[in-house]
């Protein structure tokens, strides 16, 4: 969080101004179809240098069902016949380089040959040659760490990349609209693996909350520049797109991804730079404090005919206060209605997610369930799957509120680079803790689904009919 002053905007039109498709809350199980998944052999899908190693197995699998994908998909949405890569895939061994696996031309082409060690860390395709290339040990660290099944969305993104080349990259020459739209691709494909479609690759529904956390590991370093020549976009601009994908399929990527997109990735002013945007702890609950109040007495007259009475805002020490399932299941979290108030874990949650994620960790926290109060008030259900889910799509909303500049009437406080990059963290983080989200069957990735819903549309999408 940032002390400075922005441009107010009004708070019931401050939740429509963000670009993007109109997305809904994922619900359900990502599973493979009836049949199992069968390895491409490898005479049938040739890659240069590649190995025997089970991770260039995957790509190669990968690979294969992108090309089926993209058969169907851009006759459909593009009106061509898809065109293969000229030139192919490449793997290669950063870690000991075998030159004589490869032409003369190394992992580039006769117009732009290029050395096989250049790839090492990394995937891309090359518009010059059309052929994608990549660093097997990348990839067996993004499994390693992130899942296995992160390596096939890189291996989409770049796919991705490589439709780019055929019908078009940005006209306005910006990488961060190129770099997203790839995503967004990417979250078509995998939607469509999700369905079952796939022949040689399946996902699992924990494999996606894998995978939006591997998109922290992917995503620009906060506070750089937007407009910078590689520039791919921040945590949370990624996994929109990807979602975006993940729930339009491939019209949403080929139609909303113009100059008119608006990202959150910001750079640093040299106040951010200073604390990395991260304001004390002491002074964000204290934020929090004036801008929940604020937001909900500002929509919840239209909304449900009444005045919103702010329930009490309390902190305590490992210890929940006793009050139904708070103090039976030793809640970190909750919504008291017996007192009317909103409790937290100053040592277990609100502390250790402000040093571990940042300030705005903390903010996401405290709206989920002053959020179930603003609807307990309203009568609606706040201690069901449904109410926590409707409670972080409406911490979307607010998030987009103090994004936009709704309270600097009031505050002088505005979002820094990666503050809602921390509200995602803190969802996936948290998103599997019952002390933290009681009564919920949801995954970290339907939880932040939920989340960029109410960021992107506002309330009238966080299921607030009675």
């Amino acid at each position: 969080m940032q002390q400075r002053l922005r441009r107010v905007l009004p708070l019931a039109v401050a939740g429509l101004l963000l670009a993007g498709c109109s997305t809904t809350v994922v619900q359900g199980t990502a599973s493979p179809g009836a049949g199992e998944p069968v390895d491409v052999v490898a005479d049938e899908f040739p890659i240069t240098g590649v190995s025997d190693t089970p991770i260039d197995q995957f790509a190669r699998n990968a690979l294969a069902d992108l090309n089926s994908f993209w058969a169907d998909a851009y006759p459909e949405f593009f009106g061509e016949e898809f065109q293969p890569l000229e030139n192919g895939y490449f793997s290669v061994d950063s870690a000991a380089v075998d030159a004589g696996a490869y032409p003369e031309t190394g992992i580039g082409c006769e117009a732009s040959p290029t050395a096989p060690d250049s790839v090492a860390g990394n995937a891309y395709f090359d518009p010059g040659c059309d052929l994608i290339a990549y660093d097997r040990n990348l990839l067996e660290e993004l499994a390693t760490d992130y899942g296995r099944f992160l390596v096939p969305v890189v291996m989409a993104h770049e796919f991705g990349h490589a439709m780019q080349g055929r019908f078009g990259f940005a006209e306005s020459g910006r990488s961060i609209e190129d770099e997203t739209q790839a995503d967004c691709l990417a979250g078509a494909w995998t939607a469509w693996v999700a369905a079952g479609e796939a022949e040689h690759v399946a996902v699992r529904a924990p494999e996606l909350d894998d995978v939006i956390r591997g998109f922290l590991f992917l995503r620009d370093d906060v506070g750089s520049d937007p407009e910078g020549t590689q520039a791919h976009g921040s945590y949370f601009d990624r996994v929109s797109a990807f979602y975006e994908g993940f729930d339009g399929g491939v019209q949403p990527c080929r139609d909303d991804f113009g100059t008119d997109r608006v990202f959150t990735a910001a750079t640093f002013s040299e106040t951010d730079l200073a604390n990395q945007g991260n304001a004390p702890y002491s002074d964000i609950v204290g934020w929090i404090g004036q801008t929940l109040p604020l937001f909900w007495q500002s929509i919840f007259p239209d909304a449900f005919g009444k005045e919103f009475r702010p329930p009490a805002l309390e902190a305590f020490d490992s210890t929940a206060p006793d009050c139904g399932s708070l103090g039976r299941d030793d809640r970190d979290l909750g919504y008291c209605p017996d007192d009317d108030t909103v409790y937290y874990d100053e040592t277990d949650l609100t502390g250790p997610a402000h040093d571990e994620l940042g300030d705005f960790a903390v903010a996401t926290a405290l709206s989920l369930p002053y959020s179930l109060a603003a609807r307990d008030q309203a009568g609606l259900s706040a201690d069901d799957g449904a109410a926590t889910r409707s409670a972080v799509c409406l911490t979307g909303w607010y998030t987009a509120q103090w994004y936009n500049g709704g309270f600097l009437d009031s505050l002088e406080v505005s979002l820094s680079p990666g503050d809602v990059d921390e509200a995602v963290q803190f969802l996936l983080t948290y998103g599997g803790n019952p002390k933290v989200f009681p009564d919920v069957a949801s995954s970290g990735f339907e939880l932040v689904g939920a989340f960029r819903t109410g960021f992107l549309q506002g309330g009238a999408a966080c299921d607030l009919a009675s």
